[in-house]
This record gives C-alpha cells, sequence and structure tokens, in this order.
C-alpha cells in the first residue's frame, strides 16, 4: 500500500522543479533580452541614421526597448503609442525619479526626433508627457464647482506643472488631492486623466505626476445641439441687446435677436457656458432667417460663426457639447433598462 505521506511528498518534489524550469527560463529570456541582438530589419537602422541619434539616445533607445514587451525594435519607431508605452515601462522599473538627467534629456530628445509629440496630428497620444508647453488644459479640481482654464507651464520627463487661479482656495490645500485634467486636440479627440498633486512650485503652479492612462473621446467635426442660453450682443457702435443662444457647435451658432442683423455683420456676444463659465467672443452674421422660431416668436433667427480668437471657446464649447452628449446617452441608457 502507497503511503499517502510519499504522494505529497512526490507532488511537492514535481511542483518545485516545475517553478524551477519557469524561472529558469524567465532568467534566460532576460538574459537574452539583456545581452543579445533582438529583432530589427535593416528599415529600422536606416531609419536611426536618419534621424540623426546620438550614441547617448541609441543606448538609451535600447535599454528602452529591452525593457519592453516588443520583441521587434521596428515597432518602435513606427508608432508613437508603442514608444510610449515601452517609456513607461522603464520609467516604472527604474523609478524616472531615479533615473539620470541626462538618459531624462535623452528619452526627451528622441521622442522630439521621431516627432511623437502631441503637437503632430498623425501621432497617437498616449501620454501626457507628450503634451507640450503652452498647451491649454481643463482643470477640474475635486469637488470643484466650475471647470477652470489653466495651461501647461513647464514640463519635465519626472513631472509637469500647470497653473492654477487660487478660486478654489490656496494651491497649496491641493496637494495630495486628485484633480481631473482635459486636454483637446483639435480635429482629433479630447483627452483626460486623474491625477494627483504632487506639490506646489514657487510661483503656485500645481505640479503633476505624468499619466499614460488617458481617455480619449473622440470628435466628431462641429457636432450641433439645440440650447436656450441668455446672450448679450454687443455691437460695434457700443449698443447691447439681450438675446437667446438657440443652438451651439464648434463651428458656429444660431442666435435669437429681437433686432435683425444682415450678413457679414460682425458683433460681440457674451453667455454662459454651463460648467465652463462665461464666454466672450466675436461672431460674424452669416443669415437671416427671420421670426421663424416659435418659443421665441419676437426673435430674429441668425446663424453665425466664430470669428477673431476663438480657439479657446471652441475648445470649451467642444468639451461642453460632447458632456452633455453622454449625459443624453446615460439617461438614454438607464430609461430603457426602466
Amino acid at each position: 500500500m502507497i503511503d499517502p505521506l510519499q504522494i505529497v511528498w512526490f507532488a511537492f518534489i514535481i511542483c518545485l522543479c516545475i517553478a524551477l524550469l519557469v524561472l529558469l527560463e524567465v532568467h534566460r529570456i532576460n538574459d537574452r533580452r539583456e545581452n543579445e541582438d533582438m529583432f530589427g530589419t535593416q528599415a529600422f537602422d536606416d531609419r536611426v541614421a536618419e534621424l540623426g541619434f546620438s550614441p547617448k539616445e541609441k543606448r538609451t533607445l535600447d535599454k528602452i526597448i529591452r525593457t519592453s514587451s516588443f520583441e521587434n525594435k521596428d515597432a518602435i519607431l513606427n508608432s508613437s503609442g508603442l514608444f510610449e508605452q515601452a517609456v513607461a515601462a522603464f520609467y516604472y522599473i527604474r523609478d524616472v525619479f531615479d533615473v539620470r538627467d541626462e538618459t531624462l534629456a535623452a528619452v526627451e530628445a528622441l521622442r522630439h526626433k521621431m516627432n511623437f509629440t502631441a503637437s503632430n496630428p498623425l501621432s497617437e497620444v498616449y501620454s501626457t508627457r507628450q503634451f507640450n508647453v503652452g498647451d491649454r488644459i481643463d482643470l477640474i479640481p475635486e469637488n470643484g464647482t466650475l471647470i477652470k482654464r489653466s495651461d501647461i507651464v513647464w514640463r519635465t520627463e519626472k513631472e509637469w506643472a500647470i497653473s492654477y487661479d487660487g478660486s478654489d482656495g490656496p494651491a497649496t490645500s491641493l496637494v495630495g488631492r486628485s484633480i481631473r485634467i482635459r486636454w483637446t486636440r483639435p480635429d482629433d479627440a479630447i483627452y483626460s486623466t486623474t491625477i494627483p498633486v504632487r506639490r506646489v512650485d514657487e510661483t503656485n503652479n500645481l505640479v503633476l505626476t505624468h499619466s499614460s492612462s488617458l481617455d480619449k473621446r473622440q470628435l466628431r467635426r462641429w457636432v450641433r445641439e439645440q440650447v436656450a442660453f441668455p446672450v448679450t450682443a454687443v455691437f460695434e457702435n457700443g449698443n447691447t441687446v439681450g438675446g437667446t443662444l438657440l443652438d451651439l457647435s464648434a463651428g458656429g451658432i444660431m442666435i435669437g435677436l429681437p433686432q435683425e442683423c444682415y450678413p457679414g455683420q460682425h458683433l460681440r456676444i457674451q453667455f454662459e457656458l454651463p460648467s465652463f463659465g462665461d464666454e466672450d467672443v466675436e461672431i460674424e452674421i452669416l443669415r437671416n432667417l427671420g421670426q421663424r422660431n416659435k418659443d421665441f416668436p419676437n426673435y430674429y433667427c441668425l446663424t453665425a460663426s466664430f470669428r477673431g480668437k476663438f480657439g479657446w471657446t471652441q475648445e470649451r464649447v467642444l468639451q461642453y457639447l460632447f458632456e452633455l452628449s453622454k449625459s443624453k446617452k446615460q439617461t438614454k441608457k438607464w430609461t430603457k433598462q426602466a
């Protein structure tokens, strides 16, 4: 009769052998990745030469590739998304705050030489490290009341800083708290993520860690929604009249005013965009559709397009419209389930 203790011991020996084999295979794979040549076509070497990488940049790229899970070196050069994934893994394993400054500088140089920053409309945005100084950012503080305009003040491979107007309390009160940031790339998408505030710099800018977990919401060009926002129209002679914003898109509007306007006429309009605050933007009248809105029978319906410096208003309108669309979809979903 077989002793049960012998069976248990025999099973333990088998499991131990399997574990040792797995560890040996992992060690072999890691050793191969660290010391042997990785697969790459002649096109990889040609591209590296074309981009003019320095010896330090070549060595850094090699380290990034070996840290990544990619077996093919060509993939890193062909995709900004794959490059940033590999960089994120490299920084995670080595701890970005312990990486030498010359290595950090080499990574940033690689990104710029390959044109993988967010300013390249053809690059895939995967990380906040691709954002550029001067880019506008929407800041949504935890438990904040309004979405606030902000700008990227400075950025390094370790961290980045955005401006803060102090309207939700002292900047130091946000340290350790999470904020949500949103960045819009026109004709592409809205990117957002939640990030903790690490510290405050000497000029009261909020210093953040980088994130490689960006929520991307694709933009459709000139999404349009019907609205009914009070609006003030300011004419070139200084006269003002009150009216209603009847529909809204990132490319233009329909506005209802108690007086007629002519195509080509320029004026300014002032209105509050819910959750985003006050807007003041120049418009050009395109068409006068007459008194056609049954809800506002005394208003002339005027289509218009934005003019002048309207880029920030356009971004905020886009974000408002997509938040509105998202809310409507969720409401519709819950209504169906009920």
